[in-house]
């Protein structure tokens, strides 16, 4: 699994009202992780900054198929990242035997983490794309995870074209955190089992002419075989902490 991690600011709701930053109001940010093979969306996090954020979505993927170590990454240049990762799969060395025993994680030797870090003006405007090898061998890293922000500027229009509640200058922020939970989880389900992509597809060849048949990325990472309707969707029994989680 090659895997985009991207981070996304919802902060409609201090700007529009002045809300506090609370834990329950204010900022808040959204962390995601995407298979780029399948673009199935297999983990999320929520939180005040983008740490909390990011150690969510990386416990999750954990408990959902990565108990020992990271996929490979590549993400934005946003910061936390590189903090939960070792927090969530750092190990503390064995101890030798001579001075204070290691208190300290330390990252893993086969893990791989690409950091594409945008630099701007003072007006703003986007001048160069930094490619940043956090963990891995760098040639290694380059060449498995490309140097690109395609996959994740893509899901950041997605996300927004979506869920109204990440839009920019608009009044259908959430007031309540806990709805802006439910939205991004009911906005990834729709994503990863209704919605259709033009990538995934599979030719097909039927009485010699080539047919599509087309995908959803469940169906492509095998955990669905046919697209859901929403209809279908809603009678699905899913477990509490994967709507949540």
């Amino acid at each position: 699994m090659k895997s985009v991690f991207q981070q996304t600011l919802c902060a409609e709701q201090g700007f529009k009202k002045n809300y506090r930053e609370t834990e329950t109001s204010g900022s808040f940010w959204r962390s995601t992780v995407t298979d780029i093979d399948t673009r199935l969306r297999a983990a999320r996090g929520l939180g005040k900054d983008e740490t909390k954020a990011s150690l969510k979505a990386f416990e999750s993927l954990r408990r959902r198929g990565h108990p020992q170590a990271p996929p490979p990454i590549a993400s934005d240049g946003w910061g936390g990242i590189t903090e939960a990762m070792i927090k969530v799969w750092g190990r503390i060395p064995p101890y030798r035997g001579r001075g204070r025993p290691p208190t300290r994680k330390l990252p893993g030797d086969d893990w791989q983490y690409l950091q594409m870090i945008k630099h701007r003006d003072k007006r703003g405007r986007l001048m160069e794309i930094e490619a940043k090898v956090v963990f891995g061998n760098e040639q290694a890293v380059r060449q498995l995870l490309g140097e690109n922000t395609a996959y994740a500027e893509r899901n950041h229009l997605t996300m927004r074209h979506f869920n109204g509640r990440l839009v920019r200058k608009s009044l259908a922020f959430s007031k309540k955190v806990r709805m802006l939970a439910v939205s991004t989880a009911w906005e990834d389900l729709y994503y990863n089992f209704v919605r259709v992509h033009k990538s995934l597809r599979k030719p097909s060849r039927q009485a010699g002419k080539t047919q599509w048949i087309q995908q959803t990325p469940a169906m492509a990472a095998n955990l669905a075989r046919q697209p859901y309707t929403v209809r279908s969707l809603l009678f699905a029994v899913v477990p509490k902490q994967h709507l949540i989680g």
